[in-house]
């Protein structure tokens, strides 16, 4: 069973069971949301839609690409301000730009002894500099699974216009562990460091439209009890 797979049923438990209810608030997602959404991924990533034939073979996967695109504007049609959507978006940029950079340094020959899986490697990237760069959960998971998708869309078009015979899979076979890895470090960190922030300060953060400091849009403690 591919990584990407087992860590969404992990995933779908910690939300069945109530677990992951603090993040998705934040996130503007229910229960039902997000388990539909982690179906789907589920389920489609075995279908694989041939896009185009030729010397560069195009495909897209419906659980790794099409769902998780599906997801990203839909957080991004719920963040509450313009210029969330706009950091989340630049943080996309900014991630396909560093995991781009990077796959240039090595073509990762499956020979050398490499200490990571280069597709783990591509997600763990994206993932944290997502978060660098987004700092909300929404906009740390937009930027981790949008990050993943431009890649792969600079390397079509730099295999198109030099002709090059080569497979673009979207989404596909171990891009999708990659994808879902950058969606899931991104939202961690900001978690992690989202709550670290308010023991510190000793309650709630200011909501992410009260301030430029601000890590995410926090509900007041009692607007919840």
């Amino acid at each position: 069973m591919p990584t990407g797979m087992i860590l969404l049923l992990v995933v779908a438990a910690l939300v069945y069971f109530g677990v992951a209810q603090r993040i998705l608030d934040r996130m503007r997602l229910t229960d039902s949301q997000a388990l539909l959404f982690i179906g789907l991924m589920i389920g489609g990533s075995y279908l694989q839609i041939p896009l185009m034939q030729g010397k560069t073979e195009v495909s897209i996967n419906v659980g790794g690409a099409v769902v998780p695109l599906a997801l990203v504007i839909y957080l991004l049609i719920k963040a509450d301000t313009g210029g969330e959507r706009f950091r989340a978006l630049a943080a996309s940029v900014v991630t396909a730009a560093v995991v781009f950079g990077v796959s240039q340094l090595t073509d990762f020959d499956p020979y050398q002894n490499m200490f990571v899986d280069p597709l783990w490697l591509f997600g763990i990237i994206a993932g944290v500099v997502g978060y660098l760069s987004g700092r909300s959960r929404r906009a740390s998971f937009i930027a981790g699974v949008l990050g993943i998708l431009l890649t792969d869309f600079i390397h079509l078009v730099r295999s198109v216009s030099v002709k090059l015979p080569t497979r673009v899979a979207f989404g596909g076979a171990g891009v999708f562990d990659t994808v879902i890895l950058a969606g899931l470090i991104g939202v961690a960190l900001a978690e992690l460091v989202g709550e670290s922030r308010e023991r510190l300060q000793g309650g709630p953060e200011p909501r992410e439209d009260a301030g430029i400091l601000a890590n995410e849009d926090f509900v007041k403690g009692e607007d919840r009890e």
